[in-house]
């Protein structure tokens, strides 16, 4: 009979555990305006197709499928995002332990005298006593507090994950950036060694002329002056080259050294010739891992209003225990003496819940904070695609400029070296052309390298992807 007046109320506090301390979370809403169609998307260089998630292999390159393949295995800063998300998931892991029972094993021998009169009539005034038990129990979770940490826990491990995505789509971005950089380097160098070895041609032309008495000193001395100007930049498009050649190997976890010679075989500029698939606002925001981060950090923090919040009422914990002491170590599992105890824990910081109220406004506060974060994330995310769709349309239409200002320079080269070599003009207009030309050739290649880089900033900003 006693135990079952024990046992009734712990059944009716179980039956209240489904009561929860705090706001219940609603994801929030993003504006309306910001789920339709990009403004900068109307451009013919894009479409609305759902954006790509592995958009790089729209450059149709092996190599770079396998530099990013290498880079999502080994690059450092995915393994540390990795490391992260496994610690935030063992902090879930530990909150859900916070369920169940818990329970502890002890055990322990002692030797040692028994006073006189605390001694049984012919028990051994010296001896062994070894005791052992039992004990288990368990947080009814009247209003909440742990399954509001739950759900804390939970969200922190949702946004550990959305942070190792956003990761991983920083680290497919540079990749292919610095894949880039070294493909556009190499471009970049063709087209300026070519325009030394014209110049080359052009200058021993000028010399030959000049010992025919048909130029003069100054025209040879103009035209090594363009030849040297144009060398000079050798040197410095070799370095970044090998800088872009040295990120590269550094983002997929190599040495320097260790880059395979693949890698740089590459000599023509990452394009893609089709028209780009960007989506809309909703697939944008669902995609960004930025936005989900934020999100679910948001629902970390509004549990952990029901987390402080539950400090303010009583916290009822189920206990037992069950043990037994005696001399030998068979006593301490059973043959000896049979303890037990078994009932309720009752905790509560009462009247004096200043802290607890502290607590709960703190608690508000970071809700608050993770609420204008997400606010925003979003904000941000739509603000850097625009300007991705925008400055990507712009470069494009800048290097469809420059390809007919280098045709036209080319041009112009072809028939002003015709008339030099007939006397009709002069060596400076020669040179002002062969100038004209050279400049628009390197403003090309330039140009080329900027449209690629442009894509790959467009392709981050979309959230980008990271399935191989």
């Amino acid at each position: 009979m006693t135990l079952s007046r024990i046992i009734t109320p712990m059944v009716s506090a179980l039956a209240l555990s489904a009561c929860a301390a705090g706001p219940d979370y609603v994801a929030p809403t993003p504006p309306a305006a910001s789920s339709g169609p990009f403004l900068s998307a109307t451009d013919p260089a894009f479409v609305a197709a759902p954006a790509q998630q592995d958009w790089w292999r729209l450059y149709q390159d092996p190599v770079l499928d396998q530099l990013i393949a290498d880079a999502l295995a080994a690059n450092t800063d995915v393994r540390v995002a990795v490391a992260r998300l496994e610690k935030a998931r063992s902090a879930l892991r530990g909150a859900r332990s916070d369920r169940l029972p818990q329970t502890s094993l002890s055990a322990g021998a002692t030797y040692g005298r028994v006073p006189v009169t605390q001694r049984a009539p012919g028990a051994p005034q010296e001896d062994w006593s070894v005791d052992g038990g039992l004990s288990v129990s368990y947080e009814v979770d009247l209003f909440g507090r742990v399954s509001r940490g739950v759900e804390a826990a939970r969200g922190d491990a949702d946004a550990a994950a959305a942070d190792a995505d956003a990761v991983r789509v920083a680290v497919v971005a540079d990749t292919t950036r610095a894949y880039a950089d070294a493909a556009s380097g190499a471009a970049r160098l063709k087209v300026a060694n070519d325009i030394v070895g014209l110049l080359d041609r052009l200058l021993d032309l000028t010399r030959r002329r000049q010992s025919a008495g048909l130029a003069t000193t100054l025209d040879v001395a103009r035209i090594a002056t363009l030849r040297d100007q144009r060398a000079a930049d050798i040197p410095r498009l070799t370095a970044d080259r090998q800088a872009a050649l040295f990120r590269l190997a550094t983002l997929t976890g190599r040495t320097p050294d260790a880059l395979p010679p693949i890698a740089a075989a590459r000599s023509l500029n990452l394009e893609i010739g089709q028209p780009i698939p960007v989506g809309d606002g909703a697939t944008l925001l669902a995609r960004r891992p930025d936005v989900r981060a934020a999100e679910r950090r948001l629902a970390a923090d509004t549990a952990r209003i029901g987390v402080a919040t539950a400090s303010l009422y009583p916290r009822v914990t189920l206990g037992g225990s069950i043990g037994s002491t005696g001399p030998n170590i068979a006593d301490a599992f059973g043959a000896g003496p049979l303890r037990w105890l078994l009932g309720p824990l009752i905790s509560w910081s009462f009247p004096n819940q200043e802290a607890a109220r502290a607590r709960i406004a703190g608690a508000r506060a970071d809700s608050q904070a993770a609420l204008a974060t997400f606010d925003g994330a979003v904000l941000n995310a739509l603000a850097e695609t625009e300007t991705a769709l925008s400055n990507y349309a712009r470069s494009l239409e800048r290097r469809q400029s420059l390809k007919a200002a280098r045709d036209s320079a080319e041009t112009a080269a072809k028939i002003t070296r015709a008339q030099q070599r007939e006397g009709a003009i002069d060596s400076l207009q020669l040179l002002d052309t062969e100038r004209t030309f050279a400049e628009a050739e390197a403003a090309l290649a330039q140009q080329d390298a900027a449209v690629a880089q442009a894509q790959i900033d467009l392709f981050r900003a979309l959230g980008g992807g990271w399935t191989v």
